[in-house]
């Protein structure tokens, strides 16, 4: 046992003790600075949270601890409408997606922050990739569009990408089952119905179209409206993919304009099973048809019709939580987010496509048209009916253009049984297509599609079905149609071109002005064919109401008030 010293030897001992423990905090001091430090100066390294043009640190005090983002969210690019911008998100895999209530669209003019604008975006949508679409209202003149979460403050928001104006981009593709890519392209301002000289154009390929030595280049099949079929490199089909995302295609224009801008990422079509699961199905083009839509749905499922692909061109109603219900139901209804204004024949294009692996047959229709079959059969009756010969592609059905029918509001019962009231003679047809039966080129007027070398169509007895269009509605609704026609080479229902075009209203004009007489116009013949037939098969006879109509509705279903 040690004996301590009162003086020199217990001085001296802890004289030692003293710079030891003084020579451990110097080195744990020394150790802690250069660690800060470090973190300090790489600090942009370590961000949890999306890609700012203000530091972290501000950044995480406004948004708190609940934020649990990733570093490589970030702005892809974006694309300005008339109306509105669409900005897309990339998103690494397995994170939380925005809502609507998390984002703001922010606007901003150079360095000026005073010219900082902010709103709230109209609606969020997932892209074909795991991103996002974000629709924010129109860019103004001389700004540029960015997002921010909705708890940042007011100069928070992520890095702007590049911006590309709508009239001038190739905005769509995907690889087909020959493993050819169906680029949808606007600007090449091609002629509706012709095939187009593809020595004028080429494919390009690239995950940066920036490093003009990295770019992919390939020959160009068809050309014809909106769609360029390109040959598919071998290099993008089992090539790896880059860590710039999925790869990208373009279409350049040789000795003339050059390289078009693009959004356009291709996706594979999945090759079909052995045997198609639905023999009927149905593509369409839209915009706000919830109120309609489950009356659409239910009925053309009560003929035959197993499958819907809705193309939803920028709705702002309660369209997704319809086709939702419907889903829930056991409807097999898919929704297509389709934001590109006035591409009706390039949407179907791409909906044949898509439906070609599922589908026997596809109807191309409204959601303002039904099949009426006057013996009550099933449309895939009427199909097998007129399709005893193999090279039938396209079954033509006539369409009937029905008016308001006296009403001044909206039909609670739907419009099958609230419309009765016709023009005589048929408008046009509609068309059922064997996808098989397609041209490569995917020409199609709306009406019906080009076909193949040795397909041909058939046209229906108009004594045998019809299309029950119900076109002109109360002016409630119809005044809607002069938003916007979705159809490429349709003029808009304001502009003064094509006045006396079948397209358009007799005696209306260009103006959204209801006339006086509007509720007796359009009606020269009583027909309540489908009515009648509707009231029998779709009546919840213990309900006493439609089997598309909603519990709300009941009681105000005879609110329509017809006219004396």
């Amino acid at each position: 046992m040690k004996i301590r010293r009162k003086l020199g030897g217990v001085c001296g001992s802890d004289v030692v003790v003293s710079w030891r423990l003084f020579f451990w905090f110097v080195v744990l001091f020394v150790f802690s600075f250069v660690l800060f430090s470090t973190m300090f100066v790489f600090k942009g390294k370590f961000r949890p949270v999306v890609r700012s043009v203000r530091s972290f640190s501000t950044a995480r005090a406004v948004i708190g601890d609940s934020a649990t983002l990733s570093p490589a969210v970030s702005i892809r690019e974006a694309v300005k409408l008339p109306e509105q911008t669409l900005v897309f998100l990339k998103y690494p895999p397995s994170l939380r997606l925005f809502t609507k209530d998390d984002l703001i669209c922010v606007f901003s003019s150079g360095d000026d922050s005073s010219k900082l604008r902010k709103e709230k975006p109209e609606a969020v949508d997932s892209d074909k990739f795991g991103g996002q679409i974000v629709r924010c209202p129109e860019t103004p003149p001389g700004y540029t569009v960015s997002l921010a979460i909705s708890r940042w403050t007011m100069d928070d928001h992520l890095a702007a990408g590049p911006t590309h104006q709508w009239d001038w981009l190739v905005y769509d593709a995907v690889i087909d089952q020959d493993n050819s890519t169906v680029v949808f392209v606007k600007g090449l301002n091609l002629k509706p119905g012709k095939v187009a000289d593809v020595s004028r154009y080429e494919c390009v390929y690239g995950w940066d179209f920036a490093k003009h030595n990295r770019l992919i280049r390939s020959d160009v099949i068809s050309a014809a409206q909106e769609i360029v079929r390109c040959r598919t490199p071998l290099t993008v089909l089992n090539g790896p993919k880059s860590a710039h995302g999925p790869v990208k295609v373009s279409v350049r224009i040789k000795g003339g304009t050059g390289m078009l801008p693009s959004i356009a990422q291709p996706d594979r079509i999945v090759h079909p099973p052995r045997r198609k699961p639905f023999e009927m199905c149905v593509c369409t083009m839209t915009r706000n048809a919830a109120a309609v839509l489950r009356e659409w749905v239910m009925y053309h499922a009560g003929i035959g019709v197993q499958r819907w692909f809705i193309y939803d061109n920028n709705s702002d109603d309660d369209i997704i939580a319809e086709i939702k219900d419907l889903e829930r139901r056991g409807y097999n209804v898919s929704r297509h987010f389709w934001p590109w204004i006035k591409t009706q024949e390039a949407g179907f294009s791409n909906c044949a496509i898509r439906a070609r692996n599922d589908c026997d047959w596809i109807a191309f229709i409204d959601v303002d048209e039904f099949y009426y079959i006057r013996s009550g059969e099933s449309l895939t009756s009427i199909i097998r009916n007129y399709t005893a010969s193999a090279e039938i592609g396209e079954i033509r059905t006539p369409c009937h253009s029905f008016g308001p029918s006296g009403l001044r509001n909206r039909p609670r019962g739907g419009v099958t049984e609230g419309y009765t009231c016709r023009v005589i003679l048929p408008e046009r047809h509609k068309s059922i297509l064997k996808p098989e039966s397609m041209n490569a080129t995917l020409i199609n007027v709306v009406h019906h599609f080009h076909l193949k070398d040795g397909f041909t169509f058939a046209d229906v007895d108009k004594e045998v079905m019809v299309i029950n269009h119900y076109k002109y509605q109360v002016w409630e609704v119809f005044k809607e149609k002069f938003y916007r026609r979705v159809a490429t080479y349709v003029a808009d229902w304001q502009n003064d071109e094509n006045v006396g075009s079948r397209d358009r209203a007799p005696g209306l004009g260009t103006r959204p002005v209801e006339p006086p007489d509007w509720a007796e116009r359009f009606c020269e013949v009583n027909d309540t064919g489908l009515r009648d037939q509707v009231l029998e098969k779709f009546k919840d006879n213990k309900l006493q109401r439609l089997i598309w109509e909603k519990e709300e509705d009941e009681g105000s279903r005879r609110a329509h008030n017809r006219i004396d």
